[in-house]
This record gives structure tokens, C-alpha cells and sequence, in this order.
């Protein structure tokens, strides 16, 4: 069997072939200008974007030794998620510790395998229904806020809660991250893509709604419907999935802990903590009674700070009450809930979101009753599992580099949008949809390509007699589905490497899920160019 080469070797490979193309594509660069654009909260803000019909040549820039640089450059430029994974991954560490995870999981199974007892649910499955509702739920995140670094701390929770079940680390990825990722390509309220996308073509923010809700049903319905089909496939000859020799790192380290005995106590420092944990969420909720959440075009003010204390302080007590392992997890649920209210309320991203993890992991410590120097030990020793995974982000991150550099991503863009004008209206649209998902393959930021490519494909929409609204439809698709292939993608990158699948592993498996996904996006743009649906 033929071997599988390194995910380093991969990427850098990619880099080289980049640096290729800089001697054969010729350089050329738009004219960028500074305009003004509604943000989803509706205020204003200054962005870049490309003047049409301004493309010229310039000077080539072909790269050499800016091979190696460009990893130094992609370091640099990924820094923020880079210690956002090292964070996180000594935190969860801290946390695994305390065996809080594992006792959690197995108590969840417990309960849930007492309901095959009932009809309904053994002829449904009831890992079907978990495996359903949790994709539902990170779906709606990718839909709603565009989540997407988050799911990175969320596959070390996911991966042994599928392994437990009898599937695969694929599975586990498949529950947070592409599930995240399907509700980002069929996003409805997301203001990194649609939200920048609209403003920049002049349309109202988050309009279209109602179609765009219908195409995110569509593919949730699709994505849970494949990976159940996967999930259940593995579960009948595990030996067919293709992580099944990765996986027995999983598999070790659950059963290392299940043959250790979890004492089932209650240190007096874990009420210590509660009461610090406490005193500081009844400060936040009189210091922020109550919290402004955007969602689409409006916004509401609610007392979630308030409730939090409340609930927590409430959970806390019946928690402590039953062993410090379930209030462990009852910190992680609270970490999870003040993640989202950060993200939706106050405009949080990773060095907020790493914070918080850190926090976390340190609680959780002292709560377990570990030494200042055992927290520290464990931190570091969860960075070190993770610093592959995280260097691999910035090395990705050089691909872009070279290619801007090397002054040929105009160039790129210029050649195809320029055969667009040859084209019928429906091959029009395809061609579009085909552009964007291509660009998104060496340009993965959503914010950053709608900056570039809008301005053109908002006015070439016009020109061939197609609704702007399609223009931003092909964008938000073509945005969407190769972000769970693409080697630049950092958060790709960074996922694999928590869960320790080879990036050729990953799309070997992947790639034909993500070709229907593009099918199925075409078939849902057709019906914008004959159907007036609202705000189309």
C-alpha cells in the first residue's frame, strides 16, 4: 500500500508549487478604494474594495527563497490562532485531568442507552438522535454567528464521546466542525459572509432571508444524512473506517482511564472555587445587567449575565454535592454558554475565547485539588500534544503569502471573471459559483474575498440581468463548502491536527461529500434566476 505523505509535506509542496506558478502566471494587481459599508449592527465602517474594469500588469515578483519566508510570514499572520490552539489545548488538558470528560460521557451514555427501552427511540437510534441534535446545534452556530475557530476546542470534547459510542474520530470531527461548516455555507444571519457580502453590493443586511433559511435546512438535512450513514456504516465494521488504525490513540487513552477507578469526591478547595466563580459572576451581572444580542438585522437587550449567575450558582450546588467531576463539567457548560453570549453580545474572537479556556483549565485545577506546579506541568504538556497541529496552521498560512507576494491572485481573479462575459445567463451563474469555490481553495477568508470579489460580481450580475442577491448566494456557497478541503484553511488544519488525522486521510474521505455539497448548491442558486422569492 502506497504511504500517505506527512501533512507537512503536503502543505509544503503547495507552497512550492505556489512559488511555481509566480514564474508563469503574470503579475498583475486592481486598483483598490476605501469605501463606506453597513456592518450587521448597522453602523458604518471604512473597507477596501477592487474598482472595476482597473486591472493592470505589473512588474513579475517571482519567489525563490520566499519559500522558507513565507512560513515565517505565515506564523506571524496566524500567531492569534496558533496560541489560540496551544491555549486551548493545555487548558482541556488540565481539564482531562481531572477525568471530568470521562465521567460525564459515560454517565450521558448511561442514561441515554435507558432509553432503547422505549420503542421509538431503539427503532430511531438513540446515537442517531445525539449525532442529529448535536449537529443541528453547531449548524445553527455556523449559521448565525459564523462559527468556526470555536469548533477547535470543541473536537477534544466530541472525538471520545464518538469513540465511546463505537464510531470514529471522523464522526466526532463530523459533530462540530463540518457540521459548523455546513451551517456557515448555508448561513442565513452570518456577518463575516453575507453581512460584508451585502453591504458591499448595496443590498439591505441579511436580506433574502427566507431562501436562505430554506437552503440551510437543505444541506443540515443532507450533512446529518451522510454522516449518519457514515456513522452507522463504522459502526458495523469499524474496520472499514479509514482512521481505524489512528483511532487506537483514542482508544488507548479510554481505556487507560476506564481501568483506573474515577474516587468520586469532593475536595473542600472545589466549594473554595465555587464560591470565587460565583462572587465574580453576581459582579458581572450588576456590573452588565443586561446584554445587547445582534442577531441578523435586529438586536435585543436581555439579563443573560443575571441568569447565568443564577443557574450557575443553582447548578453548582447539586453538582458539588455529587462529586467534583460534575462540577468540572459544570464549569466547561458555563464556559461554553459565556462563549456564546461573548460571540453574539460583545464581539469576542479568539484571544477572548482562549482566555476563557484558560480560565477554565485553571479552575478546573484547583478545583481537583492539583499544585500550582501540576497545573503548570499539565498546561504545558497539553501544548506540546497540540504544537504540531498549531505549527502546521501557520505553515499553511505561507501558501497565502506566496501567492500575494508573488502578485498573481489579481491575476487569477482577472482571467475569471473576464470569461464570465462570454457565457449565458445560467452558465453565468455557474461560472460565478465555480469561481468563488475555486478562489476559496488558495483564499479561505469569507470577509476578505467578499472585499475583492463583490464589487465586480455585484456589477456583472446587473449586466447579465441576474438579481444581486444571486451574486451573494454564489459567493456564500462557493465560500463555504471547500473550507472543509482546503489546505490554507487554518481552522481545517488545526482541527485535523487536535484529532490527529492525516490531511490526506481527511480528504481521501471527504472530497466526494464535498462535490454533492457543490451540486446541491447549484441546484439551490437556479431557482433565484426563475423564481422572485423575497428580497431577491
Amino acid at each position: 500500500m502506497k504511504k500517505i505523505p506527512h501533512t507537512f509535506t503536503i502543505v509544503f509542496a503547495l507552497i512550492v508549487l505556489a512559488a511555481v506558478c509566480t514564474w508563469f502566471v503574470p503579475a498583475g494587481e486592481f486598483v483598490r478604494e476605501s469605501i463606506q459599508v453597513q456592518n450587521a449592527d448597522g453602523s458604518t465602517s471604512v473597507r477596501e474594495v477592487v474598482q472595476s474594469d482597473s486591472f493592470h500588469y505589473v512588474e513579475r515578483q517571482p519567489q525563490t527563497w520566499q519559500v522558507f519566508s513565507a512560513l515565517f510570514d505565515g506564523f506571524v499572520d496566524k500567531a492569534d490562532i496558533i496560541i489560540f490552539i496551544l491555549m486551548v489545548g493545555g487548558a482541556f488538558n488540565i481539564l482531562n485531568n481531572s477525568r471530568a470528560i470521562e465521567v460525564g460521557v459515560m454517565a450521558f451514555l448511561r442514561r441515554v442507552l435507558r432509553l432503547n427501552k422505549y420503542r421509538l427511540f431503539k427503532r430511531l437510534g438513540v446515537e442517531n438522535i445525539i449525532i442529529t441534535l448535536v449537529m443541528i446545534m453547531f449548524s445553527l452556530f455556523g449559521a448565525v454567528f459564523g462559527m468556526s475557530e470555536e469548533t477547535i476546542a470543541f473536537v477534544i470534547i466530541f472525538i471520545p464521546l464518538a469513540i465511546s459510542m463505537g464510531y470514529d474520530s471522523i464522526v466526532g470531527v463530523c459533530m462540530c466542525y463540518v457540521a459548523a461548516h455546513v451551517g456557515f455555507a448555508g448561513a442565513m444571519l452570518n456577518p463575516f459572509t453575507i453581512g460584508i457580502a451585502q453591504g458591499i453590493a448595496g443590498l439591505p443586511i441579511f436580506s433574502g432571508l427566507e431562501y436562505r433559511f430554506f437552503c440551510w435546512i437543505v444541506l443540515t438535512i443532507v450533512g446529518i444524512a451522510f454522516v449518519l450513514w457514515y456513522a452507522n456504516r463504522v459502526k458495523r465494521h469499524p474496520e472499514k473506517s479509514p482512521t481505524y488504525k489512528l483511532d487506537q490513540y483514542w482508544r488507548n487513552r479510554s481505556e487507560q482511564q476506564q481501568q483506573s477507578p474515577v474516587s468520586y469526591h469532593t475536595p473542600v478547595v472545589a466549594w473554595v472555587m465555587f464560591g470565587i466563580l460565583a462572587a465574580v459572576m453576581v459582579y458581572t451581572a450588576v456590573a452588565m445587567p443586561s446584554t445587547t444580542i445582534a442577531v441578523g438585522g435586529g438586536e435585543g437587550s436581555l439579563p443573560i449575565m443575571p441568569v447565568l449567575a443564577g443557574l450557575f450558582i443553582v447548578l453548582s450546588v447539586v453538582t458539588l454535592r455529587k462529586s467534583v467531576h460534575f462540577f468540572i463539567l459544570n464549569i466547561l457548560l458555563f464556559t461554553i454558554c459565556y462563549l456564546v453570549v461573548g460571540v453574539l453580545g460583545y464581539g469576542w474572537y479568539v484571544k477572548e475565547i482562549s482566555t476563557l479556556f484558560l480560565a477554565m483549565g485553571i479552575c478546573s485545577g484547583v478545583a481537583d485539588k492539583q499544585s500550582a506546579d501540576d497545573i503548570a506541568k499539565l498546561f504545558l504538556a497539553g501544548c506540546k500534544d497540540l504544537l504540531s497541529a498549531a505549527l502546521i496552521v501557520g505553515l499553511a498560512s505561507g501558501i497565502i503569502f506566496i501567492l500575494h507576494d508573488g502578485k498573481i491572485i489579481d491575476t487569477l481573479l482577472y482571467f475569471l471573471t473576464r470569461s464570465l462575459a462570454e457565457t449565458g445567463d445560467v452558465a453565468s451563474v455557474s461560472v460565478m459559483y465555480v469561481f468563488q469555490t475555486l478562489l476559496n481553495l488558495v483564499m479561505p477568508s469569507g470577509s476578505a474575498k467578499a472585499a475583492l470579489t463583490m464589487p465586480i460580481m455585484s456589477q456583472f450580475s446587473d449586466l447579465i440581468g441576474v438579481s444581486r442577491q444571486t451574486a451573494v448566494l454564489a459567493f456564500q456557497f462557493g465560500d463555504g463548502f471547500t473550507n472543509m478541503l482546503t489546505p490554507t484553511s487554518g481552522v481545517l488544519i488545526a482541527v485535523l491536527g487536535v484529532a490527529k488525522i492525516p490531511y490526506a486521510t481527511w480528504v481521501k474521505w471527504i472530497w466526494k461529500f464535498i462535490l454533492a455539497l457543490i451540486f446541491i448548491g447549484f441546484l439551490l442558486l437556479l431557482p433565484t434566476m426563475f423564481v422572485s422569492f423575497p428580497g431577491f
